[in-house]
């Protein structure tokens, strides 16, 4: 029982007992025969605002569920899908935001041979938020071994590109596709045309093709997007206005969260929107594009891009990775990201840090812990009432 009520109801029954011990006694003198009663309308009126307090808590948790906090994901790689598995957990609106500027593997060949955006990325998101059997996400994440103009194909990839062809468009393709599987949530390609990364390196070299940009060998200076044109889709603009949480990562600094934020709007519509503004950070260094970054450079990094601040936290690990795993990335040129908490302060971002890792064969964000984190930020600091 709440501390409230136990004190009520204590009241309520030490004024039942003055009640009955001044009948009990007939005492009607000094004033014997107001005080018990007196108790109890204390006691009553403590009841009613007790209750009154459990309706209004009521009606707030009633609106909160049906209105949910809307949350948008913006990234790609892998690192979107993982905090996306979390995210379909909890009671929350979820919108993805997924880069298009791939052009490797199956995405570019499907890219260059049929004039559609790059598929992988999506698919990833469509498969993390897809309410389906195992064996559906199996077929989906299928790579084809071998055959000619087969082999490497993703199965998952081959459905949207004829979907694309079916419906006219590739928006309307992963509308429908998120149908057929039943997808929690949204996820939106943040161009609908066709967009292309480009580097500027420290030597002057430059580099195109966003899967060229790891294998340069050299320091990445500024990455621009090449397109004839790189409206954002109204849809994802209007998703930004009206987010509670807007989380930018975890995935490549440079070819999964950059290519969002540079697209023409993007930036403006998450600096002005009112909701908490989350970057998570990426725990291992990748080489190629963050080699020696520490978790203030990743920041600053994005600011030098977009040209203003962008967050309110940043979700860093905490945690040390095991003796196997060090040895594994170090033997691939990768480093855990060292957190510098007092250049995080002078940014300006609250700093949240936690052992956010999942370690099997690679270290990967928990999605569950993390997706934790984004909902409390969102739900409980949004409508105190409800924590109690």
């Amino acid at each position: 029982m709440r501390p409230w009520w136990l004190l009520a109801w204590t009241m309520g029954c030490f004024g039942c007992g003055i009640v009955a011990g001044t009948l009990g006694m007939r005492r009607w003198d000094a004033g014997g025969p107001w005080l018990g009663p007196a108790v109890l309308a204390v006691a009553m009126a403590m009841l009613v605002f007790g209750w009154w307090r459990e309706w209004r808590a009521a009606q707030m948790r009633r609106r909160y569920w049906e209105r949910r906090p809307r949350i948008v994901a913006i990234g790609g790689g892998t690192g979107l899908s993982v905090l996306l598995r979390g995210l379909k957990e909890f009671p929350v609106e979820i919108t993805a935001v997924v880069t298009v500027a791939d052009d490797g593997g199956s995405s570019g060949r499907l890219r260059t041979d049929l004039s559609i955006p790059p598929p992988g990325d999506i698919r990833n998101c469509l498969v993390a938020l897809a309410d389906t059997e195992p064996l559906l996400e199996r077929l989906l994440q299928f790579r084809f071994p071998s055959g000619e103009g087969l082999a490497g194909h993703s199965f998952g990839n081959l459905f949207l590109a004829a979907m694309t062809h079916i419906m006219g468009d590739f928006v309307s393709a992963i509308r429908e596709t998120s149908r057929v599987l039943a997808v929690r949530g949204r996820v939106l390609p943040v161009v609908k045309g066709d967009v292309r990364l480009r580097a500027i390196l420290a030597d002057g070299r430059v580099v195109e093709g966003e899967s060229n940009i790891p294998e340069a060998g050299g320091r990445i200076m500024r990455v621009e997007l090449i397109a004839q044109e790189a409206a954002p889709l109204p849809e994802v603009l209007d998703a930004i206005r009206e987010a509670d949480a807007i989380v930018v990562g975890p995935g490549s600094l440079y070819t999964s969260v950059l290519p969002n934020l540079l697209v023409p709007g993007v930036a403006e519509a998450i600096a002005a929107s009112r909701a908490k503004k989350v970057y998570v950070c990426n725990v291992m260094t990748q080489p190629g594009e963050t080699d020696q970054f520490t978790a203030s450079r990743h920041v600053e990094v994005i600011y030098d891009h977009v040209g203003r601040r962008l967050f309110d936290y940043i979700l860093v690990n905490s945690a040390d990775l095991p003796e196997e795993a060090l040895r594994q990335y170090q033997a691939q040129g990768a480093y855990p990201v060292l957190v510098d908490m007092e250049a995080l302060h002078r940014l300006g971002v609250r700093v949240i840090a936690r052992n956010f890792v999942h370690y099997a064969t690679y270290a990967r964000h928990d999605s569950r812990l993390i997706a934790e984190e984004i909902v409390g930020l969102v739900g409980f600091e949004r409508d105190p009432e409800m924590r109690g």
